[in-house]
């Protein structure tokens, strides 16, 4: 089993496809806060903030996931 920073490409799958879901859903809800707007305004920049450390870390797990798979 190919291994880096201690976590299988199996894993790496494993936690890229639940923080893919995890995603998914706060696009969702940035979105849904966007187009009710202006009400709800005050949140805009925590959700936006979340969204975008999410698929930074999205980003982030497939590089190293990219990374395992070319080290076979």
């Amino acid at each position: 089993m190919t291994q880096a920073k201690g976590i299988s490409i199996e894993e790496l799958k494993t936690q890229i496809k639940r923080l893919n879901s995890k995603a998914g859903q706060m696009k969702m809800d940035l979105h849904d806060l966007a187009e009710g707007l202006p009400t709800d305004y005050k949140t805009l920049m925590d959700v936006a903030a979340a969204t975008y450390d999410i698929y930074r870390q999205l980003d982030d797990l497939k590089q190293q996931l990219t990374e395992l798979e070319n080290a076979k």
